[in-house]
C-alpha cells in the first residue's frame, strides 16, 4: 500500500511504515496537482499537515484513497464529515504535539513579560548608540510567578499548558464548556508527582480574573476573543494564542495593544494564514511565530510513529 505524506513526515515515521511494509512517498505534490498524483500513482492514504487542504472534491475525485491523515490536531483543512461519510478513515494525532506548543506558549509568555519581542529587533539597531535608553525601556520587566493563567480551553495542550504554568509557581483558572474539572499531575525529573484539581468556571470570569490569557481551542465560527471579550481583561493582560487563526479578534486586538489594554500578544496562528495582516506582523508588542507549536524534532517523531501506528491498524 501507498502512503502520500505530501506535507512531509518525520524519519522515525518513514521509518516505521516501511517496517510495517507501507511505500512512503515524501515528494511533495502541489494542491492543483495533487488529484492527478494520487490517481496516477494509487495512493491509498493521504497525509497531511496544515498546508494541504483535502476537500470534498478532491475527495470525490480519488477514488483509491481510503485513509486521510492529519500530524497534529486541528483539521479544518480536512472536510472531516464528508471523508467519513464517503467511508475514508480519518485520523489524528491529538497527544503528540501537546508538549511542544505548551512550550511554545511560554516562549511568549516569558519573552513578552521580558520584552525580548521589541528588544530583539532594536538591539541590532540601537544597541551600540542607545544602549543606556534600551536598558531602561526594558527595565520594567515582570515574572511570571504568582500571576494567574487563564487557559481557554482545557483539552491536552491546555493541561500540558497548565502544567508548565503550575510548575513555575503561577495560578491557574480554566473555562471550557466540555469539561467541568480535570485533575492535573505535575511530574518532576526524580520521578515526583504533585497533582492539581482544576474546576473550570465562566468564560467571563477567567477573562476578569487572569493576568495571562492562552486559548487552546478549536476553529470557531465565532471569534473567542472580540471587542466585548476585550473589555472584560484586566488593564496590561498578556494573551497567546497558539491554537487556532481566527479565534481572536486581531483588529480588536490591535486596538486593545494600542490603547493598552493589553500588554503584549504572542501569535502562532493567523486569521489570515499564509498572508497574516501587515498591521499583525509590524506591531511593536506583538511576540510572532510561524505556526511552529508542533514543530519540534520529538512531536515530530511521536507524530510519526504514532500516525505509523494507527494506519497499520486501519489498513492492515
Amino acid at each position: 500500500m501507498k502512503v502520500l505524506a505530501n506535507d512531509g513526515i518525520s524519519q522515525s515515521g518513514i521509518d516505521a511504515l516501511k517496517s510495517k511494509g507501507f511505500e512512503i512517498i515524501t515528494t511533495k505534490v502541489a494542491q492543483e496537482q495533487l488529484e492527478s498524483y494520487i490517481n496516477e500513482n494509487n495512493i491509498d492514504a493521504l497525509l497531511v499537515r496544515s498546508a494541504t487542504k483535502v476537500r470534498k472534491e478532491l475527495i470525490d475525485a480519488c477514488p483509491s484513497l481510503k485513509l486521510i491523515g492529519r500530524g497534529g490536531v486541528g483539521m479544518d483543512n480536512i472536510d472531516v464529515a464528508y471523508a467519513k461519510e464517503k467511508g475514508l478513515h480519518v485520523i489524528n494525532t491529538p497527544a503528540a504535539s501537546s508538549a511542544s506548543v505548551a512550550e511554545l506558549v511560554f516562549a511568549h509568555l516569558y519573552g513578552g513579560v521580558r520584552f525580548l519581542y521589541d528588544a530583539n529587533r532594536n538591539m541590532p539597531l540601537e544597541g551600540e548608540s542607545k544602549f543606556g535608553q534600551l536598558k531602561k525601556a526594558y527595565a520594567g520587566g515582570v515574572e511570571l510567578r504568582g500571576k494567574t493563567l487563564g487557559v481557554i480551553g482545557i483539552g491536552r495542550i491546555g493541561q500540558e499548558t497548565a502544567k508548565i504554568a503550575l510548575g513555575v509557581g503561577m495560578k491557574v483558572v480554566a473555562f471550557d464548556p466540555f469539561i467541568e474539572n480535570v485533575t492535573i499531575p505535575v511530574e518532576f525529573f526524580d520521578g515526583q508527582k504533585v497533582e492539581f484539581n482544576i474546576k473550570t468556571i465562566s468564560k467571563e470570569d477567567v477573562l476578569k480574573q487572569a493576568d495571562f490569557i492562552t486559548l487552546h481551542v478549536p476553529a470557531q465560527k465565532e471569534y473567542v476573543l472580540g471587542k466585548k471579550e476585550f473589555a472584560l481583561l484586566k488593564d496590561g493582560v498578556g494573551i497567546v494564542n497558539a491554537a487556532r487563526g481566527g479565534v481572536i479578534d486581531e483588529v480588536a486586538l490591535v486596538d486593545a495593544l494600542d490603547n493598552k489594554k493589553v500588554a503584549f500578544a504572542g501569535i502562532d496562528v493567523f486569521e489570515n494564514e499564509p498572508t497574516p495582516a501587515i498591521k499583525v506582523l509590524m506591531h511593536p508588542s506583538i511576540s510572532l511565530t510561524p505556526h511552529i507549536g508542533a514543530a519540534t524534532a520529538e512531536a515530530q517523531d511521536r507524530i510519526g510513529v504514532e500516525l505509523a501506528d494507527q494506519i497499520e491498524a486501519l489498513l492492515k
